[in-house]
């Protein structure tokens, strides 16, 4: 048995990415501000679910969500836009 496909969100790493700029992080820095402890994170973490080579853990954008003030939908879907 394979992995099933599923649809991604093409936007998601522009978003998360978005996130960090505006709150004038580093990408370390962003590591600490997300505090996740049950996932290890790093800033090459940070950088490849900016550049959409992976996808964060549902925490992860949980956190991200927090952090930003906006609902899980604004994060992961394409069609909306954060505010």
């Amino acid at each position: 048995m394979g992995r099933s496909y599923r649809a991604r969100p093409k936007k998601l790493g522009a978003k998360l990415k978005q996130i960090r700029l505006t709150l004038e992080l580093t990408q370390e820095q962003m590591v600490k501000r997300l505090g996740v402890r049950d996932e290890p994170l790093y800033a090459a973490s940070i950088s490849q679910y900016e550049t959409g080579k992976r996808e964060p853990p549902l925490l992860v954008l949980l956190r991200y969500a927090e952090l930003y003030g906006c609902t899980m939908e604004e994060l992961v879907k394409d069609k909306v836009k954060l505010r």
